[in-house]
């Protein structure tokens, strides 16, 4: 193909190559659709990308005459490697997918053979995931979701199809709006599901939580954090704990969901996360980010010091990750300082390297913030610390004065 030049106007402009399925948009340009639909449907774009102007509508007109010119282009051009161009097959329309979830409620005990189909059409492409949507589809799979006699595979292919959905703002709100029982659903398809149905949920919690009123954050209920902690615990997927950890990101700042989170394992789980992080970046962050939230609370740090590696491992990711990761760490050993300290805990903290490792802070080239708080950390507790032999003379040197 590269020994002969393509028409022009056979190219996309998105793409600049062939297309193989033109249509035209409100302002008369033309487009593949696959590239077109990614545009207005997977990026959110609501203008033309040529024209720049606002699209009065989103319909795409197949453009038969082009593609049959592009199709006897590429006929003609066989001997030069050019690859021929089937007819696409007709979009799927909404009239379709309604009919097919009518069905699917007619007949309960097909329920899954429906869902396979209707899998099918929204993972084709970002349009048909958009005509399942207006067709009453977020709803119809909520509500198998919602059936608790349902088959535990027919509740696992919906979740899937849910989740693959760009569903908007208002149905997302919606989802809540049923004193709590969609929420209380997902979380027991996490007790019980496969990793994959976990992963989904996960996601799909995600995205609900996001634009979801302080309300249903504040009712959450001791179970939801326990299943969202073994979803940690299990590192189901890299997508899926990046998710979990942003939930909870989301949810401690609201009622008692620290303390919650806390009861349903959080601490000793993100703990050991850490430990196996490899330092990974923003993995680090979000999780430091979590624990520098449950050690706002009393029953946050008294897990975080029960566990014989928790000190340790937040102290060995100072200066090692990012400027972030060590503003969070220090953050939590301030937490540990001004509210935990017994004597027991200060000579533990110059035992591990911490006290060597906030005075090193103080050194290197690192936050303005990071470092007043390593340093009024050391001020606080200067009478314990500051003339110890277990900080080298090196560091020692930098303890600043009280």
């Amino acid at each position: 193909m590269d020994e002969i030049d393509v028409p022009y106007h056979f190219l996309c402009p998105i793409s600049m190559e062939m297309m193989r399925d033109p249509v035209t948009v409100s302002t008369g340009i033309t487009y593949d659709r696959e590239n077109i639909e990614r545009w207005l449907f997977s990026c959110k774009n609501n203008s033309c990308p040529v024209t720049k102007q606002v699209l009065s509508n989103t319909e795409l007109t197949p453009n038969h005459t082009l593609r049959r010119l592009i199709q006897g282009w590429c006929t003609l051009n066989a001997s030069h490697g050019i690859e021929r161009i089937l007819t696409p097959k007709p979009p799927i329309e909404k009239v379709q997918i309604l009919k097919l979830i009518d069905e699917a409620k007619k007949l309960p005990n097909s329920q899954l053979i429906y869902l396979r189909r209707l899998r099918s059409i929204a993972f084709e492409n970002e349009r048909n995931k958009r005509c399942l949507e207006e067709a009453g589809g977020v709803e119809f799979l909520a509500s198998i979701v919602e059936n608790g006699n349902n088959d535990i595979t027919v509740t696992e292919a919906a979740v899937e199809i849910l989740s693959s959905l760009k569903t908007s703002e208002t149905r997302l709100k919606n989802l809540l709006n049923n004193d709590g029982e969609f929420l209380e659903s997902l979380t027991q398809v996490l007790r019980r599901g496969n990793f994959q149905s976990r992963a989904h949920i996960t996601l799909l919690v995600k995205s609900i939580f996001e634009v979801a009123d302080p309300i249903h954050l504040i009712s959450l209920k001791l179970e939801f954090f326990e299943e969202l902690g073994h979803v940690l615990n299990d590192q189901i997927s890299q997508q899926a704990s990046k998710a979990a950890l942003k939930i909870l990101v989301e949810l401690c700042p609201w009622g008692r969901n620290r303390i919650k989170a806390v009861e349903g394992g959080a601490v000793p789980v993100l703990i050991e996360l850490l430990i196996g992080s490899s330092d990974h970046r923003r993995f680090c962050e979000l999780v430091l980010i979590v624990l520098d939230q449950l050690c706002g609370c009393a029953e946050g740090r008294a897990e975080l010091l029960k566990h014989g590696a928790g000190m340790a491992i937040v102290s060995k990711k100072i200066l090692r990750v990012s400027h972030a990761a060590s503003n969070r760490a220090v953050r939590i050993l301030s937490s540990l300082c001004r509210f935990s300290a017994t004597s027991r805990v200060l000579h533990e903290m110059l035992q591990l390297g911490v006290v060597s490792k906030l005075c090193l802070v103080l050194q290197v080239d690192s936050n303005l913030k990071t470092k007043e708080r390593a340093r009024e950390i050391l001020k606080l507790h200067s009478r314990v610390w500051k003339n110890s032999s277990c900080i080298p003379a090196y560091l020692l040197s930098s303890y600043p004065s009280s």
